[in-house]
């Protein structure tokens, strides 16, 4: 993303045409998201994962090369094959990382998404030194499309084969009924619903809301949103030790909470101090809300691949379609007031937590388990 401004200047594209060429990002992902639980319940997760990861790193030089020839139908193409595998093969690596907490009986989504959050930071970074210097965009997509291929296809190797395929007695059901009708299930996914978009909404509109809503300049505008990169990073890596303590349903309620403090903050309060300050609480809370929920639902009944499948489902959808209703909104009401139906789900988010809580039948982490063993 640090590269937009300078593959629109070499495509000649305006900024309607850039919204064309990036809507190939978001149907690729569309597809992708929507595909992959039906993927992996037949093929399993290894190769779902193996696909997404090739896709993802092969659409980086095809988006290079064709911003090299301003061609702005082979960018569009190489942001569909972009999305289609992170779409995809997210999905799949969280089903993934679900059954590693189940073989281990610790949580470890959170820290799994911990360096999904420092890889994007550290991209942002050499993105912005390339700019820059100026490195030529295109070179520097090819270049990260050489070095990930490799270092994908050696990862996918250690890959358990078999993983999240359905048997002749589950296909998506549990006890002869879908799981998207089990009510805790339900219940977590308008947990993600409302965290998914508390995340996705700074990632698209933080910057501008910083310089919009609070008067801040286009740099510190960035800078803050490097701050809500940054508490996101270090909540998923400390997340682990609150789960261990607390259990899911309390640090799912409280991330709602903190993170609905922070946004609050940020549409009440005019002051850009404190504006910069709960953007801090704003990522906190966000952090562990989605890596959380996935676990949640891969622990809540039999068929896991299916639960956590619908349910990050579920969250991506948010991913992609909340932020731009945001937008609509905020052309209307302006962006800070955009962000109250965020500040609202959060609310909602909080007492479904607690609810979930106290549901009778629920299970709690593997973690939680073992201490009052």
């Amino acid at each position: 993303m640090t590269r937009t401004p300078d593959i629109r200047d070499l495509l000649g594209a305006s900024t309607a045409e850039m919204g064309l060429v990036l809507f190939g990002l978001s149907a690729g992902s569309m597809v992708g998201i929507l595909s992959s639980g039906a993927l992996v319940r037949r093929f399993g997760t290894r190769p779902i994962v193996t696909i997404g990861i090739v896709a993802t790193a092969l659409s980086t030089p095809i988006v290079g090369l064709g911003a090299a020839a301003s061609q702005s139908a082979l960018v569009a193409a190489g942001l569909a094959l972009f999305g289609l595998g992170m779409g995809g093969g997210e999905v799949a690596m969280n089903i993934e990382g679900a059954d590693v907490e189940r073989v281990i009986q610790r949580p470890v989504l959170p820290t799994m998404h911990g360096f999904f959050s420092l890889g994007t930071v550290v991209g942002a970074v050499i993105g912005m030194i390339l700019t820059a210097v100026a490195f030529p965009a295109s070179w520097h997509l090819l270049v990260i499309g050489l070095i990930s291929v490799p270092v994908a296809l050696m990862s996918v190797r250690h890959l358990p084969r078999g993983l999240g395929l359905a048997s002749p007695a589950e296909h998506g059901s549990v006890g002869g009924r879908p799981v998207w009708r089990d009510p805790r299930l339900l219940l977590i996914g308008v947990i993600v619903l409302a965290m998914a978009l508390a995340e996705g909404s700074a990632n698209d509109w933080l910057p501008l809301l910083m310089v919009d809503g609070h008067g801040f300049g286009a740099a510190l505008g960035s800078a803050v949103y490097v701050v809500f990169s940054a508490a996101m990073t270090i909540g998923r890596f400390t997340g682990d030790r609150f789960l261990d303590r607390f259990g899911r349903f309390p640090v799912l309620g409280a991330s709602a909470l903190i993170g609905g403090a922070g946004i609050l903050l940020v549409v009440a309060v005019d002051n850009q101090i404190v504006a910069g300050a709960a953007v801090l609480l704003w990522g906190l809370g966000a952090a562990l809300g989605f890596p959380v929920a996935l676990s949640a639902a891969g622990d809540s009944g039999e068929n896991t691949a299916a639960r956590v499948s619908l349910v990050a489902t579920v969250g991506y959808v948010a991913f992609l379609v909340g932020p731009p209703g945001l937008g609509f909104l905020g052309d209307h009401y302006g962006l800070r007031n955009a962000m109250i139906p965020v500040l609202t789900l959060l609310a909602l988010a909080a007492v479904t937590a607690s609810i979930l809580g106290r549901m009778k039948g629920e299970v709690p982490s593997a973690a939680a388990v073992d201490r009052r063993a």
